[in-house]
């Protein structure tokens, strides 16, 4: 099982982002669970998703406290919340950033690999807009393998409509420029 947490604001797509992997993995043939960590927050303040994976039936019911990967939808929060909190040794971070990865790791001391991509300039340039999470879908489906990229072609389009080829060009240029690290 690949147990995802997803870290972002609200009003970024951080449950959408779980929602949309989680029915992409559906869709061939995987099992998958995704849900969010929130309370009566309004726009703006620290949200988290959680997603899982696997092959097999889920049959866990809790949040993802050890997670493989961390997904980190604006980088602000990791100013207020440690991320990488239970993350697996051999874990991954998938953060948007314009920062090289010395510097992120020199700030933060993160130890597991990192996988960066500018989400925010992406967005702006391709969607007009500050969300990024189908840009960050596309730089986890990279680097992680989770799914395969047309999987998430379907749930793009229920999802976002008329609007689906925007975000199917947002994820394509995610899983073009995100590099890994470590």
């Amino acid at each position: 099982m690949i147990e995802v947490r997803i870290h972002g604001r609200g009003g970024q797509g951080a449950v959408t982002s779980a929602e949309l992997t989680a029915m992409a993995a559906i869709e061939e043939g995987k099992f998958a669970q995704a849900f969010p960590s929130f309370g009566p927050e309004r726009r703006g303040a620290p949200v988290t998703a959680f997603l899982r994976v696997d092959d097999k039936q889920i049959r866990l019911r809790e949040k993802v406290y050890q997670p493989d990967i961390v997904v980190v939808l604006d980088p602000t929060v990791m100013n207020i919340t440690r991320v990488d909190e239970g993350l697996k040794e051999d874990g991954l971070l998938v953060i948007n950033t314009s920062r090289p990865a010395a510097d992120i790791r020199r700030e933060y001391g993160f130890k597991q690999k990192l996988a960066l991509v500018d989400a925010s300039r992406i967005a702006m340039e391709v969607l007009g807009l500050p969300i990024t999470n189908t840009v960050m879908l596309g730089a986890l489906v990279k680097v992680s393998g989770l799914i395969e990229p047309k999987a998430i072609q379907g749930p793009l389009a229920r999802r976002f409509g008329s609007i689906a080829a925007r975000n199917q060009k947002a994820f394509d240029r995610a899983f073009d420029e995100v590099g890994l690290e470590g």
